[in-house]
């Protein structure tokens, strides 16, 4: 069948993103990423910076992330996506750059590429998956994963006095003066993926405007990592992640 000759009916509410590629996710089913593949794709259309966007994407359940938007990508070493974020933009002021990545990324291992970007105020977009475990290499224990929480490091729950305490780094960052936005959304219903996508834009925006570092963590779910069905691992999260990493905005200047 030709594509090109199938009709559109006049009430379409939703059609893929032209920048998304015909690529089959490798995303568990109920995953957040996927959503938020989209609405990055959304928004890059809609302020049409297709040509000027250039992603960073590291190691992680992200790593794939070239495979699915039309845009130029950099891949980074794990944990180094600000660093080479910085670089990329210093070199080509001209264009939208942002980073791609998930709490063990973020938060362990890049914890001072990371800051330091965010200190020196780049005008970059980092965009910031927390769903509290390691996801792809085997459900591990993260900087972010909560108190008693179980992973495959930590079986009998996250022990506080030996392993220390749940690394709110977003509250963190919120404090540099170079931070403009830090927010934490997520995409768990439709209300939810409206106020992300708006946060997207506004971290685009920022970045090309040379407001300085934007933020946006996206508390999500790993329903793999947690063994649990999507709409249990959704509901799981609203009652267990967002009382520790609650949902608003820490930052807008």
């Amino acid at each position: 069948m030709d594509v090109n000759s199938i009709a559109i009916p006049e009430n379409l509410v939703y059609a893929k993103p032209e920048l998304m590629n015909d690529t089959h996710m490798h995303y568990c089913p109920g995953c957040s990423h996927g959503v938020v593949h989209k609405l990055i794709a959304e928004v890059i259309e809609e302020l049409g910076w297709q040509e000027k966007t250039i992603g960073i994407a590291p190691v992680g359940c992200g790593v794939f992330a070239y495979k699915y938007l039309d845009i130029d990508w950099q891949e980074a070493a794990h944990g180094r996506a600000p660093a080479l974020a910085t670089a990329v933009k210093r070199l080509l002021p001209d264009k939208m750059v942002f980073t791609y990545q998930g709490d063990g990324d973020l938060a362990a291992i890049g914890t001072a590429e990371t800051i330091h970007a965010a200190n020196r105020g780049e005008n970059i977009a980092i965009f910031f998956i927390n769903n509290g475990i390691y996801g792809m290499t085997g459900g591990q224990m993260a900087p972010t994963t909560l108190k008693g929480m179980k992973t495959s490091t930590s079986p009998e729950g996250r022990n506080v006095e030996t392993m220390g305490n749940p690394l709110k780094i977003l509250d963190l960052l919120a404090l540099l003066d170079g931070v403009c936005l830090a927010t934490r959304v997520s995409v768990h219903t439709a209300a939810a993926v409206k106020k992300t996508r708006r946060m997207i834009k506004l971290a685009f925006e920022n970045a090309m405007a040379g407001k300085g570092t934007s933020i946006v963590e996206v508390v999500s779910t790993c329903n793999a990592g947690w063994k649990m069905t999507p709409a249990q691992a959704n509901d799981w999260m609203v009652e267990n992640m967002f009382p520790v990493y609650p949902i608003g905005d820490l930052k807008n200047i």
